[in-house]
């Protein structure tokens, strides 16, 4: 299987099973000497982790981090640095239980990555689905973490703003409150709407689907490269390689195609100087280069596949059969998407620092 890999200067590539003895990634380009302890990347696999709420899987995974290569520390650095050389993150898997998928060891989950799998390659992991499972997430968010502390002045933040048909009231927006409530749901009148509905959904054996905001501020005009460089581009190819997501638009994005001409324009003026835009419906990306305004992505999330209610499906000797599956999975992967959708933004956006650095000398 090739495509484990994603980013240019700033690369990653994840390695591991849901099922197997760990899971992890190396990071490539990595800038030397920028201070890198454990807890700098556990603090965002802790948002990630399963078993925190009733509102997730409840597979029990510390997901503690080690870094295995690429960094170096003596009385000279005050603490550990990056070296410049490739950093290999380590994740071990402690809680699988890989009997719970025995009952469809021979049948596709509809809707799961199952059938494509077997298409492909002639051969699928059926426990936990390997490498086509979310737990590979991980991996991402760990990676994501060094590629924040590369970005200078850069803050970014997620939220999940809609819920199966259930959608946040935006003049309610509290980014304070992400952090209060087992949604990463910036209203917090929404999160009581969300744990109602949700718990509703998880007594039925059924899965919801999400929609995620990721914001980043404080990226200066420049970055990003037409015409297939494009910042937007590489963001949209970032969230679209997120499990589960079927959607991704920047900005207004399609409900850009109802707005007018007028409405549409982020008009400008000076203000102190310097260039100042009115709105931001292009989501701080023009041209395929960052404005210096917030760069807004938003993705859509599907529902969790495998869920107890049964399913026509068949199986891989072609018998028409039903299926429903067993085991710990999210009622609705969305939820645990949010720092993972932080995470891609964020290896986006250190790539495109350093290539533009690259091209333009700062």
């Amino acid at each position: 299987m090739s495509h484990n890999s994603f980013g240019h200067l700033f690369r990653m590539t994840s390695f591991g099973e849901s099922h197997g003895p760990a899971i992890g990634c190396v990071v490539d380009g990595c800038p030397p000497n920028i201070p890198l302890k454990p807890e700098d990347i556990q603090v965002f696999l802790d948002k990630r982790r399963p078993g925190q709420s009733r509102f997730t899987t409840q597979r029990q995974e510390p997901d503690q981090v080690r870094i295995m290569s690429g960094v170096f520390e003596d009385e000279r650095t005050g603490g550990p640095v990056t070296t410049g050389t490739p950093l290999m993150l380590l994740i071990e898997n402690v809680d699988q239980r890989s009997k719970d998928y025995a009952d469809i060891r021979d049948k596709f989950r509809p809707g799961h990555a199952d059938y494509t799998y077997q298409a492909k390659y002639g051969i699928r992991d059926y426990k936990g689905g390997g490498r086509s499972s979310a737990r590979e997430t991980a991996a991402r968010v760990a990676a994501g973490a060094v590629a924040r502390k590369v970005i200078p002045g850069v803050t970014i933040r997620g939220a999940l703003i809609q819920m199966g048909p259930h959608r946040i009231d935006r003049d309610r927006w509290d980014w304070a409150e992400v952090d209060r409530n087992p949604f990463f749901t910036p209203d917090a009148k929404a999160a009581e709407r969300f744990a109602d509905y949700l718990d509703g959904v998880r007594k039925a054996g059924s899965s919801a689907g999400a929609v995620i905001e990721v914001v980043a501020s404080g990226v200066p005009a420049g970055w990003g490269a037409p015409l297939y460089g494009k910042l937007d581009q590489d963001l949209a190819a970032a969230m679209m390689s997120i499990n589960a997501v079927k959607g991704v638009e920047i900005g207004d994005g399609f409900a850009s195609a109802a707005l007018s001409g007028e409405e549409n324009a982020d008009e400008m003026r000076m203000a102190g100087g310097k260039p100042e835009f009115l709105s931001n419906h292009a989501g701080g990306i023009l041209g395929g280069i960052s404005t210096g305004q917030d760069v807004v992505a938003r993705f859509a999330v599907k529902p969790t596949s495998s869920i107890l209610s049964p399913r026509k499906t068949i199986t891989a000797a072609g018998a028409e059969t039903d299926i429903f599956t067993r085991g710990r999975h999210d009622p609705c992967v969305g939820i645990r998407a949010v720092p993972v959708g932080e995470a891609m933004m964020a290896l986006v956006l250190a790539d495109h620092f350093l290539r533009h650095r690259g091209q333009m000398g700062g």
